[in-house]
């Protein structure tokens, strides 16, 4: 309203030389009193369309009713003081968050070339059986007679002197000295067996030091479903393809023994989840790998979620997904032009690339 006031067809009006409240003669503008709230707000808004063509600063507020992080009364403070500094200003509000497209029909939905199927499901994990710790890591590791003058970095003790794990003691003798085979990096045999115990077990082992993983990587993921599809609208940034739609939907239920703490009931909030990628040739390309993680239950895990602190809940497992369809305001949606890039990365470093899809299809 204060800025309406300084509006140039309001100071026409006052000039007329009627006070406050007192209409003018027949045919002439209206004062400022004889204006209800809605004329008042009609000519802020074509006060502030004037100023943004005019190349004028804006002050960004969401929503001026009052149901908005943005506080209107902070926006008409910092209008204020701009205006006592002869400085213009314009409220407006910024970009909404567009979490999914228009209404789909049915029919509308078209299936993906080249990828089987439009739904994946996992169960609960399937325990391999038949190899201990030390049977597993014999594949990955070549004994060290002569350990170098450096720490383990597992236990931070001397690799010429025993292991200093203090855990429950694995079957093999603390002063063994083992070298990756891949990225030679040198761990007790100690420690790394019990590093083995303490994680999925599921037959791999990923190099604390560098992250090299040996074997494939599996997750706790605990069961659910994955579908997908096209859907005929662009995302933004992306305007020569239409977009595949993921929808992940993962109940709650009890945490198995790979999980934080089993025997104990896990939530499963914001399910289902909606993701985007545009339908071009790399993002075809990442579904595939998304699949190959889904079967491998990395896309989720279990534990506290970083957003609300909530603990025994399904959290997203270090592979990013894009949630907006149509706007970028939380840094979960398009225009992203790394994203694509970024995903193969993170999918890379759980073991993902192209040579897994060979291996699947073994």
């Amino acid at each position: 309203r204060r800025q309406a006031a300084s509006t140039p067809a309001l100071s026409s009006a006052g000039a007329s030389g009627s006070p406050p409240g007192v209409g003018s003669a027949k045919g002439s503008r209206p004062s400022l009193g004889t204006l209800n709230r809605s004329h008042l707000q009609r000519l802020a808004i074509a006060q502030s369309r004037v100023l943004i063509a005019s190349g004028v600063p804006t002050v960004p507020v969401k929503n001026l009713t009052g149901s908005s992080p943005v506080n209107p009364a902070l926006a008409g403070i910092t209008g204020i003081l701009m205006s006592a500094a002869g400085l213009p200003v314009c409220l407006t509000r910024p970009p909404k968050l567009v979490l999914h497209p228009p209404p789909v029909s049915k029919s509308e939905i078209q299936s993906i070339p080249g990828i089987s199927h439009s739904c994946r499901k996992t169960t609960k994990k399937q325990a391999k059986k038949g190899k201990t710790p030390e049977e597993v890591l014999k594949k990955y590791l070549q004994k060290v007679r002569h350990p170098p003058d450096e720490d383990c970095t597992i236990c931070m003790e001397r690799l010429s002197a025993p292991s200093g794990y203090k855990g429950p003691q694995p079957a093999v003798k603390p002063d063994l000295v083992g070298k990756l085979v891949k990225c030679s990096h040198v761990f007790h045999l100690h420690c790394l067996v019990a590093m083995y115990n303490n994680g999925n077990k599921d037959g791999s082992l990923q190099c604390p030091t560098c992250k090299t993983i040996y074997g494939v990587k599996t997750g706790t993921q605990p069961p659910g479903k994955m579908e997908y599809h096209i859907i005929p609208h662009a995302l933004p940034g992306h305007a020569d393809c239409k977009t595949i739609r993921i929808i992940y939907n993962i109940p709650p239920g009890v945490q198995g023994p790979e999980h934080p703490n089993p025997g104990k009931s896990f939530t499963a909030r914001g399910f289902p989840r909606h993701c985007y990628l545009p339908d071009s040739e790399k993002g075809r390309k990442v579904l595939k790998l998304l699949l190959v993680a889904w079967d491998r239950r990395l896309i989720f895990a279990i534990g506290t979620s970083s957003t609300t602190g909530e603990s025994d809940t399904v959290i997203w497992n270090e592979i990013h997904h894009k949630t907006e369809f149509g706007s970028n305001l939380t840094g979960h949606g398009y225009p992203d032009i790394n994203y694509l890039d970024n995903v193969l990365a993170e999918l890379a470093a759980q073991g993902i690339t192209e040579e897994s899809l060979a291996q699947e299809k073994d």
